[in-house]
Formats: structure tokens, C-alpha cells, sequence
């Protein structure tokens, strides 16, 4: 009898090795407990769990295989199979992507939600095949806000001069050079360059302040909002389109899941956020001439960056979807 019972555990032990079949791959470049990371790990719970461990999620983060472009890089190649990647970067690999991180486009989270989640949201996430990536959905980095170490910033001539890192993106640049400011593109993480003064402010959703204790070294920060940043969350084309039909669905319908989970988690936490900073020390200016800021940087519509017709069109589809 034991030795019955001990070749049905050897082979059950066996099966569940062998159902084991594929390890995916998933980059971020944030540290555990960041908003990406919050995706990957549900993704990866989900993922496993629905497969029955068919497919087992192996999580890369703190930037270890690489900046987000480098990253997204590797899943064009299929070197990596998936990532969940700030928007920021994507437009050096579809103009299209430029269109979400129009500056003060949305107003608040379910504007942002019923456009991403809509016909437009599709369509960004659909050119980005063009680029050999597949767009599953948007999970969220939030609305951006700009910190620094000089003095508080109300109106946009206060950023006159203020050195402020920013994503590698023409687009980002272009605000805040719009904006007076000296933008300097720096790849992530930036405590040091921020401690060491080596740049003055950045521009980032609340949960980096927290995460990244940025209230150690910044003293003012302006709830601008200038920027909702999305992640959008990625696959490889070439690796996605040798799944089967099953299994597309599982990937999609587990990452859309996954995505919805963060994003509530997101903002169920921001008035706590907020509130810690305050405690922490940070003077906050709460409410910034919002109107001035958005006069100053109207005229981005127009620059060069829009003017492919692809990238025009939508982003008149989208100024007219928010009115």
C-alpha cells in the first residue's frame, strides 16, 4: 500500500512540474509596492492561477534587464515577453502615443477611464503592433505633479529656470520647456541626482513621493496634474501571436483584470498619500493657477509633434471627447 500511495504522489508531483509549460517574462523598472509592480505581481497571481501554473510569470523589476526603453526594446525582440511601461517613452516608437500625454487633457479619473477604456484608448493600443509590440491595456502611473528644492510654485513663471528631470520623451521635454523650465531626460531611479542637487525638481504621480521618500529630499511640491500618465501594458507581437485562442484571451483578460485592480488601489490611497507627505514636511500648494499653466502650453496642439495626420486626428478626437 505505501508503495502504491508513493509512485500516485511521484506522479502527481510529476504533472504539476509538467504543467509548468512557459515562463513569461515581465520587465518594469520601479522597486516592489510601486504602482507597475502592484500590475505585475496581480497579473502574475492571476495568470497562474487561471492556467492552473501552465504559464508561470517571472517578474524582472527595479530596472534590473534595463531602463523602459530598453525594456521595450527586448519585447519587440521577444527577448522578453511583457512589460508594463510608463507612457512616456512609447512615443520614440509610436507617434501615436503621444496623444495620451497631451498636457492637462483630463480633468480627472473617469475622464481618463472612459476614454482609455473606449474606441480611442483602442485604437492607441492597436498601432502599437505597428511597432511589434501588443497593447493589452492601460493600467496607471496617475496624474503628475511637479516637486523641487528652491521655493513653491504657483504660476507658471515660478518654474522659470528649475532644473526638472523628465522621462525620455520629446514630448515631456517640450512641456516644460513650453513651461520656462530646463528639462534634463534622466533614465530612473533619480534620489541621488535629487540629493545631490544635481538636478532641482521632477514631476511625478503621489505614490512616488511615498514610495521613493522624495519628502527627504524635496520641500515643495504643486499638485499641477499636468500629465495623467497611464502604463500601458505590453506583449510581444511575436511572442503573443504563437499563443493559441485560449490562451490570448487568458494573457488579455488577465492583464485588463489586473489593470482595473491597480488603478482602484491607485486612488483608494492618494488622500492617505497626500496627507503623509504633509506630515513628512512638504510644503504643498494645493491649488496652482491651473488656468495660467494650461494658457501657457495651449499652443502644443500645433507643434511638430502632432503634425503626422495620424497622431492630428486623434488627438482632435480626443481635445472634442473631453469638452
Amino acid at each position: 500500500m505505501k508503495k502504491i500511495i508513493f509512485v500516485i504522489f511521484v506522479l502527481l508531483v510529476m504533472s504539476g512540474t509538467a504543467l509548468a509549460l512557459e515562463t513569461i517574462k515581465l520587465g518594469v523598472v520601479t522597486k516592489p509596492g510601486s504602482a507597475q509592480n502592484i500590475v505585475a505581481d496581480k497579473f502574475k497571481a492571476l495568470v497562474e492561477e487561471r492556467s492552473a501554473n501552465a504559464f508561470n510569470v517571472k517578474i524582472f523589476h527595479s530596472a534590473s534587464i534595463g531602463n523602459e526603453t530598453e525594456i521595450l526594446q527586448q519585447i519587440q525582440m521577444g527577448t522578453i515577453q511583457m512589460g508594463v511601461i510608463t507612457g512616456g517613452p512609447f512615443d520614440t516608437f509610436d507617434p501615436l502615443v503621444r496623444v495620451i500625454n497631451y498636457p492637462f487633457l483630463f480633468e480627472n479619473y473617469d475622464q481618463a477611464d472612459e476614454i482609455l477604456d473606449g474606441p480611442l484608448g483602442n485604437e492607441i493600443l492597436e498601432s502599437l503592433e505597428t511597432s511589434g509590440l501588443k497593447g493589452l491595456c492601460f493600467s496607471e502611473n496617475g496624474f503628475r505633479n511637479l516637486t523641487n528644492n528652491k521655493h513653491a510654485v504657483r504660476v507658471p513663471a515660478d518654474v522659470k529656470g528649475l532644473k526638472i528631470r523628465v522621462m525620455s520623451s520629446p514630448l515631456h521635454k517640450t512641456i516644460w520647456q513650453t513651461l520656462g523650465a530646463n528639462p534634463t531626460p534622466m533614465p530612473w531611479p533619480i534620489y541621488t541626482e535629487l540629493e545631490q542637487g544635481v538636478i532641482d525638481g521632477q514631476e511625478n504621480p503621489l505614490w512616488v513621493m511615498e514610495v521613493y521618500k522624495f519628502y527627504e529630499i524635496q520641500k515643495y511640491m504643486t499638485l499641477t496634474r499636468h500629465v495623467y500618465s497611464p502604463h500601458i501594458d505590453v506583449a510581444s507581437l511575436k511572442w503573443f501571436n504563437k499563443l493559441s485562442p485560449e490562451n490570448k484571451i487568458l494573457i488579455k483578460t488577465a492583464m485588463k483584470d489586473a489593470a482595473r485592480f491597480q488603478r482602484k488601489d491607485n486612488r483608494d490611497k492618494d488622500a492617505g498619500r497626500l496627507a503623509l507627505l504633509k506630515e513628512k514636511g512638504m510644503q504643498i500648494v494645493e491649488t496652482p493657477d491651473i488656468g495660467a499653466f494650461r494658457e501657457r502650453v495651449a499652443g502644443l496642439k500645433d507643434m511638430k509633434l502632432y503634425q503626422d495626420a495620424k497622431v492630428h486626428v486623434l488627438l482632435m478626437k480626443m481635445l472634442d471627447a473631453v469638452k
